[in-house]
């Protein structure tokens, strides 16, 4: 345990941006979770709906720093993928 005041300070804030980051990227998961679920069951209509949900999951993450930009446009890409092959 840190003694320096600041430092006490700097593990909390840590403590709170951790919480935070793990709350959306938890959000964006399950969203990822629910799409994939909706495309094995065969669902087309769900899966759309739940693609653009999962989509806007992944840029607010992408925002607010918790997962690189790449990262969400290939998450995003690869979902799309999936959904144009369901619908073939």
């Amino acid at each position: 345990m840190p003694n320096i005041k600041s430092a006490i300070k700097r593990v909390s804030v840590i403590e709170k941006k951790t919480a935070r980051n793990n709350m959306i990227k938890s959000g964006y998961k399950s969203a990822v979770k629910k799409f994939e679920q909706a495309v094995e069951a065969g669902n087309k209509e769900d899966a759309s709906k739940l693609l653009s949900e999962a989509t806007k999951k992944l840029d607010q993450a992408c925002t607010k720093g918790v997962i690189v930009k790449n990262t969400a446009a290939r998450k995003k890409a690869n979902m799309a993928k999936k959904l144009n092959a369901m619908n073939v």
